[in-house]
């Protein structure tokens, strides 16, 4: 793309007409001196000199400041920045340090950028290696043992087939969760707008989970007995999974005896806010602006005594953000944490 210049004639015009208002002043006076003063003399010469002053400046400046202007932004574009390229060259100097300037400080914010995601990244790999390495070595390991001998003994082999299973299992979990929340992160949600009882589909999940929350004999409850439905507009699958993911990591993270209480409130604007809320080991608020990122795990120590692919609340946060809804978090460590949620209502 050729670059066009926007010329100011600033420089050149002050040049021009100091000069010749200093030679017109020294020309007046030697006239004057000289008792031969001729206005009609002083005023051709004041415009000729004018003119002559202007161009010759005009070409200096162009010839050796405009060039070198030039070659500021040419090797700006190098950069390949789409701010300089599609703009008009300015030769005001004021303006260019002030666009030069915005350059730098765009340029250096860029690179903040790219060095946080490239830790993202770092330990984002580092995160999905050891959430895929710690079930295939589970597998590796059941089978080898079998492969050396264990074979031949039933009751081993079938108790180890079945542990091999669980872990191919919770490799499949993780993929298919990484899969999900690949689409998720890509805009490819489809979501299906349906109306329909946010109550019962609560209650679907207390159900799903009820032998799961009795391994730790943690109670599944709602705060009040809802007789009337409460009417939602969204994708019911979708928030089924997003309660279902919820009550899933209250649990996992409650402690024996616990409860894990879902709460439906009423806003303003036609809106309802669910809450989930537990009575479990609480986060740290230093973890939670990360809670909701791919794999982000609170215990940095490595070991997972829990199950699950560890994208459980990122995938939360990304169909609750589908919905244009908002997702919060409260916790005090060592006494339980609350996540809620928006949702439409409807009649």
């Amino acid at each position: 793309m050729a670059i066009s210049f926007k010329k100011t004639y600033k420089f050149a015009v002050k040049s021009a007409l100091y000069i010749t208002l200093f030679s017109t002043g020294f020309l007046a006076a030697m006239m004057y001196f000289f008792l031969i003063l001729r206005w009609d003399f002083i005023a051709i010469f004041v415009v000729s000199l004018f003119i002559f002053s202007f161009f010759v400046i005009q070409y200096r400046v162009e010839r050796f400041i405009y060039r070198r202007v030039k070659k500021i932004y040419d090797d700006v574009s190098l950069l390949e920045s789409s701010t300089f390229r599609n703009k008009s060259i300015t030769t005001d100097m004021a303006t260019l340090t002030r666009e030069v300037q915005k350059f730098a400080r765009d340029k250096k914010i860029e690179i903040e950028t790219l060095k946080i995601r490239e830790e993202y990244r770092r330990e984002f790999l580092g995160n999905v290696s050891h959430e895929l390495k710690t079930p295939l070595f589970t597998v590796q390991g059941y089978l080898l043992t079998l492969l050396d001998g264990a074979m031949n003994d039933k009751t081993l082999r079938k108790k180890y087939l079945q542990r091999a299973e669980k872990g191919v299992e919770r490799l499949i979990y993780i993929v298919q969760d990484l899969d999900m929340i690949t689409k998720l992160e890509v805009g490819d949600l489809n979501l299906n707008y349906t109306k329909f009882n946010i109550v019962e589909v609560v209650q679907n999940v207390f159900d799903l989970l009820e032998m799961k929350a009795d391994k730790k004999s943690i109670m599944l409850m709602f705060d009040m007995k809802y007789l009337k439905p409460i009417m939602v507009y969204a994708d019911r699958e979708k928030i089924q999974q997003v309660i279902t993911n919820l009550v899933v990591n209250s649990i996992k993270y409650g402690k024996d005896n616990g409860t894990t209480e879902i709460s439906i409130e009423d806003l303003v604007n036609n809106k309802i806010i669910v809450r989930v809320k537990d009575n479990g080991e609480g986060i740290e608020k230093k973890h939670i602006p990360r809670l909701f990122e791919r794999f982000y795990r609170v215990d940095k120590s490595g070991a997972r005594t829990e199950g699950g692919s560890g994208l459980g609340l990122s995938i939360v946060k990304h169909i609750i953000e589908g919905h244009d809804e908002k997702i919060y978090v409260e916790s005090k460590h060592g006494e339980g944490s609350e996540f809620s949620f928006t949702l439409e209502k409807t009649k």
